[in-house]
């Protein structure tokens, strides 16, 4: 739906895009393929040994296509309902095929075909199934089993572990049988057949999420039941806002996207297994770095996760803690201390990266999986998670990674970290990355403040090798090298030392983060990553030049292609492809910077600001400090209202505190509404805060 016209919650089509990378996906947080394709991914099943540790291809009976010569024919992804339709219309009937990943039973996907007379004949009317579907994998030893209920049963494991001895995870999946054709009788106005596909690590969870499929389908609810789960999903989730119609449905996909990768607000004790870069329904062997987990997770989509479904960040930040052992033996293997997270991660936390080089030098990642656990906490003050469920010994660990990495530099009194590759990955080996230290130092101040609210000793050298690490600056320019030796005008990959600025936070002044973005902005290759003109956008949007900001978000939307509105890595249609990272650095640039939101130990911070043609921004569902507020914001006026607040732990009372010194309780079911200006939001319990950390 490329003219703007119509739903821009829903995107249509009459052809498919030439490119099959480029079909949309439909997922749920255990289960995930591509619209018509032969194969589905169950999260956290790999097969392959260390650099080629890949997701296991799962064979899918639901790529079938309906096949009618000379129909025509219709597509559409609804984004309100998770739902992938196809229809064909006859002369005197039409037929519609649907897709979905069930948001509730999660081991589930679904597939329909319903048969439509619309004419008083009584002929039969007969539709072709084509699939390629055989029940053999590449990645897994699979043997028959049994039939159960109508369905057919196959099981097995992946062939190859991800570390020697490790383990093999195992794959079950029901199926019902697909026919060649589908015949709706002389006598029948209207039919619909449903063909499930249950897929578990249990042969006891197939078979359950198999009866409980058809139970529902038998009652005419299976579909509805879907559609219930991730309409509160979408719902809780919701941001809208009145603006340019490309901008909405960019909005609406990116959202898709990346809360199909999410449990369920409700979802029971299941482990999450991450977020790659290509979501669930990519990462076979060659395609998507393999469905491995990088920094893209941690800090490109959690933010917009953790204000949006703080449940979901926090499996999200349990996923890491699981890996944190792999991670303590990367650090080992290369001499140092604590842990070390992998910059590509599967499912033991070991390095599993294909190319030795990353994996050795782009140590940022511990700091960004860091920040990650440092702004949930600023966010919920979820003390569980660090004092039970492992928390605060990976905040530990990392900082002791970092005290072993850093050197002490006589000449200039500072420590430093050296021999890094940078975010910018076009520039390794070098000395005092400003990003990986300056990440370093804010991993070592949250473990130090967090040891001290936990009431638990930590060592003094953290505040003090935080307070002496050496992160460049040029006194003359004004402005932050990318790293020791760096000269001005030297091509750059991606987003590196902006990232300083936001979401760092990194203290600078006006001037010095102006400069920052006028120095890499030209030298940023154009031909690099998607996410990376979002945070220059954020960046200027912070310093109050919407116009500027918006000439940057317009260049993501090369990377968006139609009608699904799927992103690729690259403008040109390289690397990954239905790239979340950088639908999480869009996402970021509505939610934290056309609100100005700003996670702080003391208060969450806003000061709005929006590019011409934004006139509105809704935001449904806002969590912090287990309150959840709409947020409605104008160029006028900013109103606020609590909707719900926890009671088990009892969420505190929130005011909102303006600059200007006003203040307003924020009471459960009222809410209060003055004129758009900057100011924090904070617990009513707690002394006036300064506004910066």
């Amino acid at each position: 739906m490329a003219d703007g016209e119509g739903d821009p919650g829903v995107f249509t089509a009459t052809a498919l895009p030439g490119d099959p990378r480029l079909l949309p996906t439909v997922t749920n947080a255990l289960l995930g393929t591509r619209v018509f394709r032969d194969i589905l991914h169950a999260a956290g099943v790999y097969s392959g040994a260390a650099g080629d540790t890949h997701r296991a291809d799962v064979p899918s009976p639901l790529g079938l296509r309906m096949a009618a010569p000379g129909a025509a024919q219709s597509f559409a992804l609804d984004t309100w309902t998770g739902i992938f339709s196809h229809t064909i219309q006859c002369p005197g009937y039409t037929a519609t095929q649907q897709l979905y990943a069930h948001h509730s039973l999660v081991h589930l996907m679904a597939s329909s075909v319903t048969i439509r007379r619309l004419d008083g004949s009584t002929h039969p009317v007969t539709v072709q199934l084509q699939s390629l579907f055989v029940p053999q994998s590449q990645d897994l030893h699979l043997s028959s089993g049994p039939d159960f209920q109508g369905a057919h049963y196959i099981y097995g494991q992946t062939r190859v572990p991800e570390v020697e001895g490790g383990p093999r995870p195992t794959v079950h999946m029901l199926w019902t049988p697909i026919p060649q054709w589908l015949t709706l009788g002389g006598e029948e106005r209207e039919r619909c057949w449903q063909f499930l596909t249950a897929v578990a690590g249990s042969e006891e969870e197939a078979k359950r999420s198999y009866s409980a499929g058809l139970s529902l389908a038998a009652a005419g609810s299976l579909l509805r039941s879907h559609i219930h789960a991730w309409a509160a999903l979408r719902r809780g989730c919701s941001v809208e806002l009145d603006g340019p119609p490309a901008l909405r449905q960019a909005l609406h996909g990116c959202l898709y996207y990346l809360l199909s990768a999410l449990p369920p607000r409700d979802s029971p004790g299941v482990p999450f297994h991450g977020i790659s870069p290509g979501g669930l329904s990519n990462g076979t062997r060659g395609e998507d770095y393999w469905g491995h987990i990088f920094w893209d997770q941690d800090t490109w989509m959690f933010p917009n996760i953790l204000l949006l479904h703080p449940g979901a960040a926090r499996a999200i930040l349990h996923y890491r803690i699981r890996t944190l052992e792999g991670a303590r033996r990367n650090a080992r293997e290369q001499g140092y201390e604590g842990a070390k997270f992998p910059w590509e991660s599967a499912a033991t936390g070991r390095e599993v990266c294909p190319e030795e080089i990353y994996g050795a030098q782009e140590i940022h990642i511990s700091g960004d999986v860091l920040m990650a656990f440092e702004q949930y906490y600023c966010t919920t003050q979820d003390l569980k998670l660090f004092r039970e469920d492992g928390g605060w010994e990976l905040v530990e660990a990392v900082a002791q990674y970092w005290c072993s990495r850093m050197v002490w530099s006589e000449e200039e009194q500072l420590y430093h970290i050296r021999g890094v590759m940078p975010p910018d990955e076009y520039h390794s080996q070098v000395d005092n990355s400003a990003y990986t230290n300056a990440v370093a130092r804010r991993s070592l101040n949250f473990a130090a403040d967090l040891a001290r609210d936990l009431l638990l000793p930590a060592p003094e050298e953290w505040e003090d090798r935080a307070r002496k690490i050496k992160v460049p600056f040029d006194e003359a320019r004004k402005y932050h090298p990318e790293y020791d030796g760096y000269s001005p005008g030297e091509p750059v990959k991606q987003a590196d030392v902006v990232l300083l600025g936001f979401p760092l936070m990194h203290p600078m002044s006006a001037e010095v983060r102006r400069n920052d973005l006028e120095m890499y902005e030209p030298v940023t290759d154009p031909a690099g990553p998607a996410m990376t003109w979002s945070m220059f956008a954020l960046g200027w949007l912070e310093l109050k030049e919407p116009q500027r900001a918006w000439s940057q978000l317009e260049k993501c939307f090369s990377n968006i292609t139609e009608p699904f509105k799927v992103w690729v890595e690259n403008a040109d249609g390289s690397g990954a492809v239905n790239f979340l990272t950088g639908m999480g650095g869009f996402l970021q640039v509505v939610l934290f910077g056309f609100t100005g939101f700003r996670i702080t130990r003391s208060g969450l911070l806003f000061d709005p600001v929006f590019p011409n043609g934004i006139t509105k921004l809704q935001l449904s569902s806002i969590s912090y400090l287990g309150n959840r507020l709409e947020v409605t914001i104008t160029r006028e006026e900013i109103r606020m209202a609590v909707t719900e607040a926890s009671w088990d732990p009892p969420a505190p009372a929130l005011e909102v505190v303006l600059e200007s010194g006003h203040r307003f309780p924020l009471w459960e079911g009222q809410g209060v509404s003055f004129p758009t200006a900057s100011g924090w939001i904070q617990s009513a319990t707690k002394p006036r805060q300064q506004k910066f950390m």
